[in-house]
């Protein structure tokens, strides 16, 4: 098996992995300040162990990479209760096309602190990708078919992603540091972060929920990064941003499937519109005659 295939095989495993986690996270049945803490806590021992098998734990961290790390942590721990809390008001579907409005928040960002050129092409993604907004958010959910609180999924979503966004650009500063590194920063800050909050004087007491929580640490923490950064180290950029997008279909499957929600019309083009503008914009396909955009790398989910 070459390099390509093996990364292939890698990342359409993690992504896979990656759109199951709704499903884990509401069938646990746990709140979800708890669900985090624990996908941190069991993710941090994973990848501990992780970390000492490759010997990443003899490499002098200085203060400062410690110190940019953490602060990604925060991000990504924000990042994980705003979307988990999304799933049940919006459902997966819908807060998972949301969610993808994350390279929108990247292009943003380089706009107003990196003074990046907002070309023709990528207001155009946008304009797409914000109508696709629209259509979704003026939808109306039927009744009992999404949780309690449909629009402020939606924002939770977009907030999910707006916090996913910034702690791209701050893992962005850590160029050269080993990658399940960071990870295990990042939960490890998650753990420290979430305890005072975590509900851990009554702790589940049945094995189900225990195997959930498990298995969002372990599998959708852990064995998920080993996996993505295996294919990021093998595949070429197109090639990861193209597999990316298996992440929000199966999470719509799964959604579909497991928990019976049936998406109108109208939610369905809108979240088809965020996908294909999230996708336009990753693999720099182009709408305009003119010079090509520079592709850049796919950030971590």
């Amino acid at each position: 098996m070459n390099e390509t295939v093996r990364g292939t095989v890698e990342m359409s495993a993690a992504m896979a992995i990656l759109g199951t986690i709704g499903w884990f996270v509401v069938l646990s049945g746990q709140p979800i300040m708890d669900v985090v803490f624990w996908r941190c806590a069991f993710g941090a021992l994973t990848l501990l162990i992780i970390c000492t098998a490759l010997g990443l734990l003899r490499n002098r961290l200085s203060l400062r990479i410690i110190a940019i790390a953490a602060l990604g942590g925060v991000a990504i721990v924000v990042n994980w209760l705003l979307l988990f809390s999304a799933f049940s008001r919006a459902s997966i579907s819908i807060a998972t096309a949301v969610y993808n409005t994350q390279p929108f928040m990247l292009v943003g960002f380089g706009a107003l602190f990196f003074a990046e050129r907002l070309t023709l092409t990528k207001l155009t993604w946008l304009a797409i990708a914000f109508a696709g907004m629209v259509l979704i958010v003026q939808s109306a959910p039927d009744a009992g078919d999404v949780g309690t609180d449909y629009f402020t999924g939606i924002v939770m979503a977009l907030g999910a992603a707006f916090f996913w966004a910034v702690a791209a650009i701050v893992t962005k500063k850590l160029k050269g540091t080993p990658p399940h590194l960071i990870a295990l920063i990042q939960v490890c800050v998650g753990v420290v972060m979430l305890a005072p909050f975590a509900n851990l004087t009554h702790l589940p007491t049945d094995p189900w929920s225990w195997a959930m929580l498990a298995t969002l640490g372990i599998v959708h923490t852990g064995l998920m990064y080993i996996l993505m950064y295996g294919a990021i180290q093998k595949l070429p950029t197109h090639l990861q941003g193209s597999l990316s997008f298996i992440y929000p279909v199966v999470a719509i499957l799964v959604d579909v499937v497991a928990f019976g929600h049936r998406l109108h019309l109208s939610q369905i083009v809108g979240a088809t519109a965020i996908l294909i503008a999230a996708a336009g914009m990753n693999l720099g396909w182009t709408l305009w005659k003119g010079k090509p955009p520079v592709v850049s790398p796919h950030p971590i989910k």
